[in-house]
């Protein structure tokens, strides 16, 4: 039984074949189902310049979906530091956060989100990578603009997205709650915890560690039918782990009879069998395994299937099984 609060993470795969205004229209109707469904809160990942995942900012999502939803809570993960003036992003999510109370959320990555380098020297209009005291010097600044610059009400709650030992360091220096990239670099997350709990200072934002887990997961009603779905996401996966950001999102039926490589079998297979694919007793089973295994305080779950119905449909298995296990 999963027992800490389930969330998701939006990440906006554009179909091949649809335009990004239908991708758009996605995002709401995902949204208001996972409200339905209970789900804690919904973060949107900045992206730019990739056939497969739309350039949309995740300040402005998370600004849609609080008009047409209530309860959940919402929110950035992540906005990426460099990319942005920091007191932009305070003056941002401020706003939204005065908007609707005790429901959004900042959460703050490091990286250039694409693979491109002349789109990533565009948005930093020319500089190069950041450094590590570059980084922690914005989100510092962030933090501090949030409470002397903005300060409009109810402040947005900070987070800090990690996926290496120097994430983890930062989000423990400024006691900031950590929101790690399993579904990214499954193999840094027991280190990127073991730091973060080891170095934690509690702060203002948060008196003591405090963990939420990011797995890719796709649930369906046999093993077979969540191998095809996560087909498409495979194609990709593939071609970013060559750091290839060209790869379409394609449908299922391509990616069926994409010519993988035996190098990228072996690759997407062991990257699997860290996540949770599968029915939703294997579902079930592994996400429980894995809030254990790294003491989470939260799950967020990212579902990059090809359909919106299959998408939802995932979710909604996910919760109607944990239902029926807490049943009396």
């Amino acid at each position: 039984m999963i027992d800490v609060p389930l969330s998701a993470l939006e990440v906006a795969m554009v179909q091949a074949g649809a335009r990004a205004v239908e991708t758009l229209r996605d995002t709401t109707a995902f949204a208001q189902a996972m409200e339905r469904l209970g789900y804690h809160r919904i973060w949107y990942a900045e992206h730019h310049h990739s056939p497969a995942i739309g350039a949309f900012p995740p300040v402005v999502l998370a600004a849609h979906a609080a008009a047409t939803t209530s309860t959940i809570r919402l929110g950035s993960g992540g906005v990426l530091a460099p990319n942005h003036a920091p007191l932009t992003l305070a003056e941002q999510f401020g706003t939204l956060a005065a908007l609707h109370p005790d429901r959004i959320d900042l959460g703050i990555g490091r990286g250039p989100g694409t693979f491109d380098e002349t789109i990533a020297r565009a948005l930093r209009r020319g500089a190069g990578p950041t450094t590590d005291g570059e980084y922690r010097d914005d989100v510092a600044a962030i933090l501090s603009f949030l409470v002397d610059e903005v300060a409009l009400g109810p402040l947005p709650e900070p987070w800090l997205l990690a996926s290496s030992t120097a994430g983890a360091a930062l989000a423990a220096g400024l006691g900031l709650p950590i929101a790690v990239a399993h579904h990214i670099r499954p193999e840094n997350t027991r280190a990127v915890l073991e730091r973060y709990r080891a170095e934690f200072t509690p702060s203002r934002w948060c008196e003591q560690p405090r963990v939420l887990v990011c797995v890719e997961t796709v649930c369906a009603e046999t093993e077979e039918e969540a191998a095809w779905r996560i087909g498409p996401m495979n194609v990709v996966k593939a071609g970013l782990l060559k750091g290839r950001s060209d790869m379409p999102f394609p449908t299922p039926e391509d990616a069926a009879v994409h010519p993988f490589t035996e190098e990228e079998r072996r690759a997407l297979a062991g990257f699997r069998a860290q996540q949770a694919v599968g029915t939703p007793e294997t579902v079930v089973h592994r996400l429980a395994q894995l809030a254990e295994e790294t003491g989470a305080d939260e799950l967020m779950l990212t579902t990059p299937v090809y359909d919106l119905r299959d998408r939802i449909g995932s979710y909604e298995l996910l919760t109607k099984y944990s239902e029926a296990m807490t049943a009396p």
